[in-house]
């Protein structure tokens, strides 16, 4: 039985993978979290999964500078706009971009797993991807636990774990530098007819 498994994430500065709240660039400060995603993937599959040449700089020492100098780079890909990269295509399609751009476009396969998705669907998938070591990049847009999600509605994040607690999936995510573990279920049930959904990533 698929019970608990956690990938073997990374640190930056000591904070668990990146931060958006490092952005001196407002607008990427307020609304870069799409390309922050992005960002922390290729450093990911750089660091832990062998891809080559995802992230331009020193893999082995990795720094906030450098993360910053990186979301610069990564900005006219998956750019902030106004109301946000609310939809699954448009990160594909600008994370696509970026790896055409550094000769790398055939490494990373990118496919869309949209929120109409049963949640029995989504807990399968999930576990999928992780059993296979790979970051699953998330879209939450509107949800009716505000207090719960507040950090997380229109926002771009990623799941890094899961562990089974009975009937309820637990999922670890990692976005603002944090590890926060809370309900696939409570997460996936929003509440609203505009849903965002999970990117799956197969090298």
């Amino acid at each position: 039985m698929d019970k608990k498994k956690e990938l073997r994430y990374f640190e930056i500065d000591g904070a668990f993978g990146g931060n958006q709240d490092w952005f001196t660039n407002v607008v990427m400060n307020i609304g870069g979290c799409a390309a922050a995603t992005a960002c922390d993937c290729c450093i990911y599959l750089t660091k832990r999964m062998g891809a080559e040449s995802l992230y331009p700089f020193d893999i082995d020492h990795l720094n906030k500078e450098d993360y910053k100098r990186f979301s610069q780079i990564m900005k006219p890909y998956i750019k902030p706009r106004v109301s946000g990269v609310k939809k699954l295509a448009w990160f594909i399609s600008g994370f696509q971009r970026y790896l055409e751009d550094i000769g790398a476009a055939g490494q990373i396969a990118m496919e869309e797993f949209s929120g109409e998705h049963t949640v029995k669907e989504a807990e399968s998938f999930v576990k999928s991807q992780i059993n296979k070591d790979m970051p699953i990049p998330v879209l939450l847009l509107q949800h009716k636990d505000r207090a719960q999600f507040k950090d997380y509605i229109w926002h771009w994040f990623l799941i890094v774990g899961y562990e089974q607690a009975g009937s309820d999936l637990r999922i670890k995510t990692a976005t603002y530098g944090e590890a926060v573990v809370f309900s696939l279920k409570e997460m996936w049930e929003t509440g609203f007819a505009e849903k965002g959904g999970l990117v799956k990533l197969t090298l």
